[in-house]
């Protein structure tokens, strides 16, 4: 053991002694090796057949709840956006749910969850994680109908947060784009620049985001240039959003 324990004189001894007894290991194995065959051999095609079928049911079973867990971790990514941007707002916030769309391509409206009930009331603005969607104009016990910033019948007053530059986008019934109307070419707007709502007519808050300036475009012989925007709100993908009440409002249930 002293020999063993600080010496390796018997290194060469173990080698050999362990390539001797290798068959020995093999050979208590076989019966082993035999009842696994036989099991394996006596399991009929239908037991076989079965097996595979509940194997099939549980691999989809189980494909179908990783779907949903994907689903519902994309959801609650959206719900952390939409309670952090609460953090930037200083009026009591309600959150609601998109229950229903137009079905009109040129109609951009939407219906969502929350009506008189809780306090929502005719012109109140909707908004997103993101920026500004529209604001409600029909009002119903349990829902509510929203107009969105898109539709080719809004019309919205923005400034450019840069300079402060005032101008109107309007909607094209186009959930990609909108246009800001009666812009003079000597105009301090270029590409790039992000809008905010200026607060004029008292219908929107100041500062909310509304969109991006995409591209500005000279025609020949116009008095004014075309300039097209990226709206801020992801008004065709977005499910929970936020009913604005603002200061001078009541609500029943709301979030500071």
């Amino acid at each position: 053991m002293a020999v063993d324990s600080y010496t390796t004189w018997l290194s060469p001894v173990y080698k050999i002694v362990d390539n001797a007894v290798r068959p020995l290991y093999w050979l208590t194995n076989i019966p082993s090796r035999v009842q696994e065959w036989g099991q394996v051999s006596g399991t009929s095609r239908a037991d076989l057949e079965q097996d595979n079928i509940r194997l099939e049911q549980e691999s989809l079973i189980h494909r179908g709840q990783l779907q949903r867990m994907s689903e519902l971790a994309a959801e609650n990514l959206r719900l952390r956006q939409l309670l952090n941007a609460t953090e930037l707002l200083m009026d009591s916030v309600l959150v609601t749910e998109v229950i229903g769309v137009s079905p009109s391509p040129q109609s951009h409206t939407v219906t969502i969850d929350r009506g008189r009930d809780d306090g929502v009331y005719v012109g109140q603005p909707l908004l997103d994680a993101e920026g500004l969607m529209g604001q409600i104009i029909s009002v119903y016990g349990g829902h509510s109908v929203a107009l969105l910033i898109t539709d080719s019948t809004h019309a919205l007053p923005v400034q450019v947060l840069r300079n402060g530059v005032r101008s109107i986008a309007e909607g094209q019934s186009d959930y990609g784009r909108m246009t800001l109307k009666f812009v003079s070419p000597t105009a301090d707007i270029v590409e790039g620049d992000e809008l905010v709502s200026s607060g004029l007519g008292g219908r929107f808050p100041v500062g909310y985001p509304v969109g991006t300036v995409a591209s500005i475009t000279q025609k020949p012989g116009a008095i004014f240039v075309d300039v097209d925007v990226n709206p801020a709100a992801e008004l065709d993908r977005s499910r929970h959003l936020l009913l604005v009440f603002s200061s001078g409002r009541d609500r029943v249930r709301g979030i500071q």
